[in-house]
């Protein structure tokens, strides 16, 4: 329990207690609680109405069997669940994970950041997650199809505009989503456009929602390089992952000057020291959906594959680095190489890639460092964005919809700067990140009374 107050220390050993077995969860509110010392000292009413334990615990958690039948005919089984965390700004918002290490701990720890980030777009939404422990990967449309459909067949009763409205995350997208939405809709008799989002444009979906992730923390690090007045221009970039956030993020790494060198998947990483060429990128990872490694069979000259288990990507002197894949992925020696070799600034574009040994390497060499709560916020805050335009039945252009992102982007920087300082650590964004999502959602509780 170090850097935690003695205060706090209780609280945390009752949540490890009461949550054993759960170390990613274990690890987020571990995370938070280092910064909410310098709270409590200035607002002690937080601990004698035991704001910081009720935001600890899930308001409801929901597992459930989903089973489905496979193109052979056989029964198979997985598992469901839904955290709904925290309700105090508005209905549960978070993303649905389909992946084979998908538990009960990892979407408690997905949750409990989403409070957090959801609180820092400054829209009216709470935090939750949810996710199954099947694998997509090498499933035909059919078999994904009836997956869906048995998994909405269970959650629908648990969903709502007003209630709980999920998403997309690893695993799912708008095939996946189209899906369940379906299923929704046949089984509540309601065309309830926004009880989910990251629908394709076709029936209720938001222009951007694609780019968000990837768009947002680009614009959250080129915020943090202008406190230094640098930018992206001319910079050697490295963005781990191959998915939409990091296939969005060299977009828009690129539209702002900097030169991507390397991009991975989980077979390993390519090197493209021309800057990597973002069509034949889409085309390998989207549209034939294959390995990383066919970019460097494919480029040729200038470009290489390394396989995973012959060294990190991570190695690679760059000024600015973007883990985009998954959690954890960036550890204590791969932080430590990156400063070696110069680097200015990391924006997480996944859930908490960094260990806790790396952003502690990457603080105290003062590093920029934008943590994932705020930094990857794009994502959620477009959703809600796609909210309002099915709340209003309207549709905004991919213009009017990247300029309210862009802005967002920009007022949560500008927030947990402001808060950092103010509370006596200026350009520590994990401070300022975790203190002003906190605070906004502690205050709502304290109006809501003890519920």
């Amino acid at each position: 329990m170090n850097n935690i107050d003695e205060k706090l220390q209780p609280i945390l050993a009752k949540v490890v207690q009461r949550n054993a077995g759960e170390p990613e969860f274990h690890q987020a509110v571990h995370e938070v609680m280092e910064s909410l010392g310098r709270v409590i000292a200035k607002n002690p009413d937080y601990l004698e109405q035991a704001l910081i334990e009720r935001i600890c615990e899930p308001e409801r958690q929901i597992i459930f069997r989903i089973p489905w039948v496979d193109d052979q005919g056989k029964a198979q089984i997985n598992r469901g669940f839904r955290v709904q965390f925290n309700s105090a700004l508005g209905p549960y918002k978070g993303g649905l994970r389909f992946h084979p290490s998908v538990n009960i701990g990892i979407i408690k720890f997905l949750g409990f950041e989403q409070i957090f980030k959801n609180a820092l777009t400054g829209l009216p939404i709470g935090g939750g997650k949810g996710g199954s422990d099947f694998d997509p990967k090498g499933k035909s449309d059919g078999e994904i199809m009836r997956f869906c459909q048995s998994l909405m067949t269970e959650l629908f009763r648990h969903l709502g505009e007003q209630t709980d409205v999920p998403a997309g995350d690893i695993g799912v997208g708008r095939r996946e989503i189209g899906y369940l939405f379906g299923q929704y809709k046949r089984l509540s008799n309601r065309y309830e456009a926004g009880v989910i989002t990251g629908k394709a444009i076709a029936y209720g979906g938001s222009r951007a929602r694609t780019e968000a992730t990837g768009f947002g923390n680009t614009y959250f690090t080129k915020a943090m390089l202008e406190t230094r007045k640098s930018s992206f221009d001319g910079k050697r970039v490295v963005v781990s992952g191959a998915g939409n956030v990091a296939i969005h993020s060299i977009e828009k790494v690129q539209s702002f000057g900097g030169k991507v060198i390397a991009c991975s998947d989980s077979s390993g990483y390519v090197v493209d020291e021309t800057g990597i060429d973002l069509p034949l990128l889409q085309e390998i990872k989207i549209i034939r959906q294959e390995r990383i490694s066919e970019y460097a069979r494919l480029k040729g000259a200038g470009a290489h594959f390394v396989p995973i288990g012959k060294g990190s990507i991570w190695d690679l002197p760059c000024q600015v680095a973007m883990p985009s894949a998954t959690q954890n992925e960036l550890s204590g020696r791969d932080a430590r190489k990156l400063v070696q070799n110069g680097v200015e600034a990391v924006g997480e574009g996944a859930n908490m890639p960094c260990t806790p040994e790396a952003v502690r390497v990457l603080r105290k060499a003062n590093i920029l460092f934008g943590p994932g709560k705020a930094a990857n916020a794009g994502g959620v805050a477009t959703s809600a964005l796609e909210m309002q335009q099915n709340a209003s039945r309207d549709r905004w252009s991919f213009e009017q919809t990247e300029e309210r992102l862009a802005q967002i982007m920009q007022n949560i920087h500008d927030h947990c700067a402001e808060t950092a300082d103010e509370f006596g650590a200026p350009g520590d964004y994990v401070l300022g990140a975790n203190i002003a999502g906190f605070v906004r959602v502690a205050e709502a509780m304290r109006m809501l009374g003890v519920i």
